[in-house]
């Protein structure tokens, strides 16, 4: 399986992005739960979003009522929507499959997407 996650950029705080992840390999994407993660510099990566294949979602505090998850099964495509972005967001955002919440995820990492926010 392979991820590729984009959309990320240089944004202003206060400002939005809309990053995605496309899927691919590994048969039928829907079945599984997919999850978002970020790693600050000198930070430990953190899991922030998650998504089950029903469509249950559930956020990390830190981005709650700022971030808000959604996917498209018919592309295999993850989505992660950004909005009033803060310093303190700025980090490399990686999405993977992952069944639940508490589950570990599944996959090797792809690359990930900068997020920049200056002040």
């Amino acid at each position: 399986v392979q991820l590729q996650a984009s959309g990320g950029g240089l944004v202003q705080a206060g400002g939005s992005l809309r990053l995605s992840c496309a899927v691919s390999g590994g048969g039928r994407q829907s079945i599984y739960g997919m999850a978002w993660y970020r790693q600050a510099p000198g930070k430990q990566r953190e899991l922030i979003a998650h998504i089950t294949s029903g469509g249950s979602i559930k956020y990390a505090n830190s981005v709650m009522g700022r971030f808000t998850i959604s996917r498209d099964n018919t592309k295999n495509t993850l989505f992660l929507q950004l909005n009033s972005l803060k310093p303190e967001d700025t980090a490399v955002y990686y999405c993977n499959r992952q069944i639940y919440w508490d589950d570990k995820p599944r996959d090797t990492w792809g690359q990930g997407t900068l997020v920049t926010v200056s002040s």
